[in-house]
């Protein structure tokens, strides 16, 4: 059994996984901050792994499969974001984590297929609505 690295190629996945690792971080700080249950830890995880399973995905298997993977990540993380929804006779709570997490999970997607302008624009935009939009939030309690 021969057993290969190819450094460079190692180097260059490094990389991506860092960039989504810290266009994650805007996010994860923002939750983190408001006690919301999936933070610092969380955030950064489901976008390095989104990251990898498409790296992985792209070097591995060729033509559609690539879309699978995509769609395997992203109804997953409609699952992981349904775990984070508790629902109550006051209402919902957890709807902007789990979008985030969602977001987050496309982020990572973007880093590994190089479209790192929609990555930069997903992390700015999801944190601008965190950060400023609580204000205009509505309380029915």
């Amino acid at each position: 059994m021969e057993f290969d690295i190819n450094f460079q190629l190692m180097g260059y996945h490094l990389i991506q996984l860092v960039i989504a690792f810290l266009l994650s971080l805007p996010i994860a700080l923002n939750r983190e901050m408001k006690d919301s249950g999936a933070g610092l830890r969380t955030f950064p995880l489901v976008t390095i792994a989104s990251c990898a399973f498409m790296l992985v995905g792209m070097d591995i298997y060729k033509g559609d499969a690539e879309a699978r993977i995509m769609y395997a990540i992203i109804t997953g993380m409609g699952f992981i974001g349904g775990g984070a929804i508790f629902k109550s006779e006051e209402g919902a709570k957890g709807t902007a984590t789990a979008a985030s997490l969602w977001n987050t999970a496309a982020i990572g997607i973007s880093v590994a297929t190089g479209r790192y302008e929609i990555a930069i624009i997903l992390s700015i935009v999801g944190f601008v609505i965190l950060q400023f939009s609580e204000p205009f939030k509505v309380n029915n309690r």
